[in-house]
């Protein structure tokens, strides 16, 4: 419904923070999150407030003023906009719906998980290939498959979970090659893609546990490759992915 690919964890929290009584939702954003929480929020009659950097796509700080959303834009990285909101959210009311500071984001995106399960048969794919800024993505479908397994849906066999990153934010890539559980912050992240421009995950070491687990890996790619995987799937299967999505063939190559 909002173009984002952040659209299922934000539904479901700011569907959770309606029926618990929360009225004011702040959130710093690459773009893509602050224009779902901007939609969710005005439907459920919240406020939102958003913190982006000065050079998040357009399309997003559009999207989340044409929602009423207040926007304020920030001189630097997700990481600065996630200090402002941390500093301020006591003394304005508001209630922070960064990646993993609640835990609802990560049961919406669970559901890829759930769907993926569903639609193979309950017999997992071989590898799931992720594109990874946050990560909240692998964290949650790695939780959906130890739920499914543990109610005896599925069997022990589940996918390599592959993380995809660009190659001027690539914190996850570098701690996975050396065999790291944490990741050190990227100094001077550079990428156009706006959604992998995370130079610190809050969630690294969940991120990592599930490549581990999993028998998995993490790649770079570079956002050239990330342009021409862009009009590979728009030339051979009619979708029109973002740069974030594109990025996940640019790893499988």
């Amino acid at each position: 419904p909002t173009g984002s690919f952040k659209a299922r964890g934000l539904a479901m929290a700011v569907s959770k923070a309606k029926a618990l009584g929360l009225t004011k939702l702040a959130i710093p954003s690459a773009g893509n999150a602050a224009t779902a929480l901007s939609i969710y929020a005005a439907r459920a009659g919240m406020e939102a407030h958003i913190f982006m950097p000065q050079d998040a796509p357009t399309f997003n700080r559009k999207t989340c003023q044409l929602a009423g959303a207040e926007v304020t834009l920030v001189d630097g990285l997700i990481t600065d906009a996630g200090k402002i909101v941390a500093e301020r959210k006591a003394d304005e009311g508001w209630f922070d719906v960064s990646t993993l500071k609640e835990p609802y984001r990560v049961e919406g995106k669970k559901t890829m998980g759930l769907e993926l399960a569903e639609q193979f048969n309950w017999e997992l794919p071989d590898a799931i290939v992720y594109p990874t800024g946050g990560g909240t993505g692998i964290v949650g479908m790695w939780k959906g498959f130890e739920e499914l397994e543990a109610i005896g849906w599925i069997d022990g066999k589940r996918p390599r979970m592959i993380s995809v990153q660009a190659a001027g934010c690539a914190p996850i890539v570098k701690a996975w090659q050396e065999g790291r559980t944490e990741a050190d912050p990227w100094e001077n992240a550079q990428t156009t893609v706006a959604g992998l421009r995370v130079p610190q995950a809050v969630g690294d070491f969940l991120i990592l546990d599930a490549i581990y687990q999993s028998g998995g890996a993490a790649v770079a790619v570079t956002d050239d490759e990330i342009r021409k995987e862009m009009g590979t799937l728009a030339a051979y299967e009619g979708i029109l992915a973002c740069p974030e999505g594109a990025a996940t063939i640019a790893g499988i190559r």
